[in-house]
């Protein structure tokens, strides 16, 4: 279990650092009134909640299927009730930055979302030749 972490988390690295590269580019492109202040942090914060997300669903994996399924239903469900409250509360706090923020908190959400279900499935497949119900 502890090279499946350490094999994500290098790769959640690589994959961070070639996203904070993109944003350095485009921050180059677009004028800075399109872009939120806040996007080097929330790239410190998807890369967080996707690596803790990731330890909680891996320590499972060796367990029944079904308590690993629960597992994820139940990390999807805090990160999301966890990422509203965030948009929320800057939202609220800080309206001039709301559009930015919202578009830059939604790309983010979607990428690590995207990267994360790539590992999850990568680690879960039924190698071929053997049965479900075995």
């Amino acid at each position: 279990m502890k090279s499946l972490n350490t094999e994500f988390l290098r790769r959640l690295l690589i994959f961070s650092a070639i996203l904070a590269v993109i944003m350095v580019l485009v921050r180059f492109m677009i004028p800075r009134s399109y872009l939120s202040p806040t996007l080097p942090f929330l790239l410190f914060f998807f890369m967080a909640t996707t690596m803790i997300s990731f330890m909680v669903l891996s320590r499972t994996l060796s367990k029944k299927f079904i308590r690993f399924v629960n597992t994820f239903l139940l990390t999807i469900l805090v990160k999301l009730v966890l990422f509203i409250s965030i948009m929320v509360g800057y939202i609220l706090w800080n309206r001039s930055d709301a559009v930015p923020f919202m578009i830059a908190f939604f790309i983010l959400y979607l990428v690590y979302m995207i990267f994360e279900v790539v590992w999850i499935i990568r680690i879960t497949r039924i190698p071929k030749g053997s049965s479900a119900h075995e």
